[in-house]
């Protein structure tokens, strides 16, 4: 599973500078962790962000952890 969804997280040098971002959209992972730690939840960040799904937003905590 954590192998899965580790796979969720793209490097892409022509996406966001080279940053870690969720599938290779525009999202970085920065940006799912600034969200959470602003106290929004996983559903509101759900809610604003209609590309994103739940696994993806698992995946950015997840690379917090290891990387």
């Amino acid at each position: 599973m954590n192998d899965s969804l580790l796979q969720r997280v793209t490097l892409d040098l022509n996406i966001c500078h080279g940053k870690p971002c969720i599938r290779g959209l525009r999202y970085p992972v920065e940006l799912i962790l600034e969200l959470l730690s602003s106290g929004m939840s996983i559903e509101e960040i759900l809610a604003d962000y209609e590309d994103l799904e739940r696994d993806d937003i698992l995946a950015a905590l997840l690379f917090a952890t290891r990387f």
